[in-house]
Order: C-alpha cells, then sequence, then structure tokens
C-alpha cells in the first residue's frame, strides 16, 4: 500500500516480526524496493525523529470516527500491531487524537491491520484530494 500511494512506512521497535530478505521475497513483495521505510528504536524515538506536527492513532477503543475527522496533508496515521493493537500508554497520552473506523462489533473485535490501514490511508487521500 505504501508502494502503491507513496506513503512513507515507520516502523517501531520492537515489533513482532523481522524483516529480512527471505521474509519478504517469502511474501511475494515484488515491490519492497519501492516502499520508503523510517525505523524507529522506541515511541519516543519516533516522536522525537519525526514530531509530527499533527497525527491520529488507530484503534478499536477510538469513539470519534474517521469520517468525523478533517485529515490534512503532512497527517501521521498510526497503527498498533495485529494482535494488540496500540499500547494503552499511547492511547491514554493523547485521547483526543484517537479515531475509530465504524463497524458492527457485535460480530467482530475488529479489522485486521492491512485493510484498517488501507481504509484511513484512502480517506486521507480522498479527503487531502491527493490521487495516489
Amino acid at each position: 500500500m505504501c508502494a502503491a500511494t507513496g506513503a512513507i512506512l515507520h516502523l517501531v521497535e520492537p515489533m513482532g516480526f523481522k524483516i529480512t530478505d527471505a521474509k519478504v521475497r517469502r511474501a511475494g513483495l515484488d515491490y519492497w524496493e519501492h516502499v520508503v521505510i523510517r525505523r524507529h528504536a522506541s515511541w519516543d524515538a519516533f516522536m522525537a525523529d519525526e514530531n509530527p506536527a499533527r497525527f491520529f492513532l488507530f484503534s478499536t477503543a477510538g469513539e470519534s470516527s474517521i469520517f468525523e475527522t478533517t485529515f490534512k496533508p503532512g497527517d501521521y496515521f498510526i497503527f498498533g500491531s495485529e494482535t494488540r493493537g496500540l499500547a494503552d500508554e499511547v492511547l491514554a497520552r493523547w485521547p483526543d487524537r484517537v479515531r475509530g473506523i465504524p463497524m458492527r462489533t457485535d460480530h467482530v473485535r475488529s479489522l485486521n491491520l492491512a485493510n484498517a490501514v488501507a481504509i484511513v490511508l484512502y480517506e486521507g487521500l480522498r479527503q487531502c484530494q491527493h490521487p495516489p
């Protein structure tokens, strides 16, 4: 998705996975060389390195919907791990920046990470009127 849209992929340690040439090849990511990746040693390092003017945290706990949010060019969209989401400390520190994707929680707990990122990224692009 980052290769398709030009979005930068920020990876914050510790990660629950490893990125190696063998794993990338096995996943069939033949476009991996077109993804701009920035790695950060920790959440604090990410914040210090990037110093984002505006950022949004995405969680099933988000009471504000992405569709009630006005995104701007340069916004950062922050997601947690596939299995655990974002750390509670991060969500508690910036409760006004937590957003959710509307869904029927009587049937599902959450969307998978790839689908959630796709929904949010393309909504941001739509609002900013930037074609991929």
